[in-house]
């Protein structure tokens, strides 16, 4: 993939080891294993409130440092604490049960 423009190869990447060997961020399997989706979605937060300027290797540096900081994110911390998905956003509220539902 190193023939490819960084949009041309972003569009190729799937697995988010795909991601991580493409940009050259050492990682353990496991943590990618546990956390897959949760760095995606950490890195694509990243880009989008940050977004990459410059030439493409400029570019691809910055894809790179948000991707190793994503990652990094799920080796000191873990998915219920980051709240990356809105399920465990919610999930940190406090929940609302009527005494009608729970009589029923």
């Amino acid at each position: 993939m190193d023939e490819l423009t960084l949009d041309e190869a972003m569009e190729d990447l799937v697995a988010a080891e795909d991601f991580l060997e493409y940009f050259e961020v050492p990682f353990e399997p496991q943590v990618v294993h546990v956390n897959r989706l949760h760095i995606l979605q950490r890195f694509h937060d990243y880009l989008k409130h940050n977004p990459a300027e410059g030439d493409e290797a400029t570019r691809r540096e910055h894809h790179r440092r948000f991707l190793e900081m994503a990652y990094r994110d799920f080796t000191v911390s873990d998915a219920v604490t980051e709240k990356v998905f809105a399920v465990f956003k919610k999930a940190s509220g406090t929940a609302f049960v009527s005494l009608d539902s729970v009589q029923r």
